[in-house]
């Protein structure tokens, strides 16, 4: 029965926009309870669209989920780091993520804004810890438990 209804044209929709909507409100709830560390940013706005939408996708996949926003934070923060931000050095950030993920089969296209979002804001280290990684792990942790309860889409397909 709870298949029937998670894969009816019109309500599975509204589970994924559920699922989203509880997810980047757990995380944003959580900069509120913590007050000084931040737990959202825009990307991961986008990464609810391919988790709660198309979880069946290979890009919605934890490797490709943690992975993917991970290096290309770790790129546009090494190029920050290396040359002054001008659209050179954003379009290089960007170029050199979206090759490596492909390169290294961690294909997250969420996680490709990830470098602008680093160098427009000034981001320094730590944010690849706080909000990306923990941000990334929980949005991962949070899809495959509303997936086996809620949704009944099988989540994740594969973890590596």
């Amino acid at each position: 029965m709870l298949r029937r209804l998670t894969t009816s044209r019109h309500l599975a929709p509204l589970i994924a926009g559920l699922g989203a909507m509880l997810c980047i409100t757990t995380l944003g709830s959580l900069s509120t309870a913590t007050e000084s560390s931040i737990w959202l940013m825009a990307p991961f706005g986008a990464t609810m669209v391919i988790l709660f939408g198309l979880p069946e996708s290979p890009l919605a996949q934890p490797r490709n989920v943690i992975v993917g926003h991970l290096l290309t934070t770790a790129i546009g923060l090494s190029v920050a780091t290396w040359m002054d931000i001008t659209p050179w050095s954003m379009g290089l950030a960007v170029g050199l993520a979206v090759g490596l993920m492909l390169l290294t089969n961690t294909t997250h296209p969420p996680a490709g804004a990830n470098p602008l979002v680093v160098m427009l804001a000034g981001e320094h280290w730590d944010f690849l810890l706080m909000p990306v990684a923990a941000g990334a792990v929980l949005i991962v942790a949070f899809g495959v438990i509303y997936h086996r309860l809620v949704s009944g889409k099988p989540y994740p397909q594969r973890w590596l």
